[in-house]
């Protein structure tokens, strides 16, 4: 093993990391302030990715262009969603039947996406997808630094959002303490709903990325959607901090693995990991010991 192979892999391990990053950190803020756990997702991104597809190969817009109409295309699916679905789930039993119930959202998407572009492999092309460039030594593929790139500017304004908003404060303060937040006059049903429609939104560009990045089916959201949830799960459910710092970590070492010891051990590193910090931290990362009160 080289050591320009292992600074290629943290390095792609940090680009790729950060999609992942982008995807899961909508996943978390859809659970922190709902206490509902998405399980579409994964078909989420895959319907980002089919939708950037297709505006290419129809309109014969530029992937990244085309996140103009797609990026508001899946905040209204997840508006829809949310008020067609979630909105209705109510209880001790909330988060139970929110998985029974995104799982059947994502078998509906899915089984529309295999009716309308069938059961075979697409990719998205551009001229940066396969091309690359050479910096210190290293070879940079195009697509992993300008998906790195979106996602820091999507994060960014994220963060923004939320940190410098009024209604950043809103929602973290439904992430504290829905009830609290209540009684103070935040409307949480309404917080509820753009979340959820911003964390279905951020979808659209991770979808894009990994479109151009994988050969894609609508079944690759079951992959997908595995990787998330262990990303949240083990950066602490509900921390979006712990999202951003597991997604760059998990998958720079899933890159490291793969170099230093084999590609196949790379593939169950998630899973090893998650299993081993779960024993120690059951929490997570960066997961409050106490549940909230909901």
């Amino acid at each position: 093993m080289s050591g320009s192979a292992l600074t290629y892999a943290i390095v792609d391990g940090v680009l790729t990391g950060s999609v992942y990053a982008l995807m899961a950190t909508g996943l978390t803020l859809i659970f922190g302030v709902m206490d509902i756990i998405n399980i579409a997702q994964g078909i989420f991104v895959v319907l980002g990715a089919y939708l950037s597809y297709a505006i290419q190969l129809h309109w014969g817009i530029d992937p990244f262009v085309g996140l103009l109409i797609t990026i508001p295309t899946l905040f209204v699916v997840g508006i829809v969603v949310e008020r067609g679905f979630m909105s209705r789930l109510k209880g001790p039993e909330k988060t139970a039947m929110s998985i029974l119930v995104t799982y059947a959202v994502s078998l509906l998407i899915e089984g529309s996406l295999n009716m309308i572009f069938s059961v075979n492999d697409v990719q998205i092309n551009a001229w940066y997808v396969n091309r690359s460039f050479k910096l210190f030594g290293v070879y940079f593929a195009y697509i992993y630094v300008f998906g790195f790139i979106l996602a820091v500017v999507l994060l960014t304004a994220l963060w923004v959002l939320l940190y410098r908003t009024r209604f950043g404060a809103s929602v973290r303060a439904s992430l504290a303490d829905q009830t609290a937040a209540a009684l103070i006059g935040i409307n949480v049903k309404r917080v509820a709903t753009i979340c959820f429609g911003i964390g279905t939104a951020v979808t659209a560009a991770g979808g894009m990325v990994f479109g151009a990045t994988n050969a894609f089916n609508a079944s690759s959201s079951y992959d997908l959607i595995s990787r998330l949830l262990t990303i949240i799960v083990l950066g602490g459910m509900g921390s979006l901090g712990g999202a951003l710092v597991a997604s760059i970590g998990m998958v720079m070492l899933e890159d490291v693995v793969g170099v230093v010891w084999s590609p196949i051990w790379s593939t169950m590193t998630f899973f090893i990991v998650l299993v081993i910090v779960l024993s120690l931290r059951p929490q997570g990362l960066f997961g409050k010991q106490l549940a909230r009160t909901a």
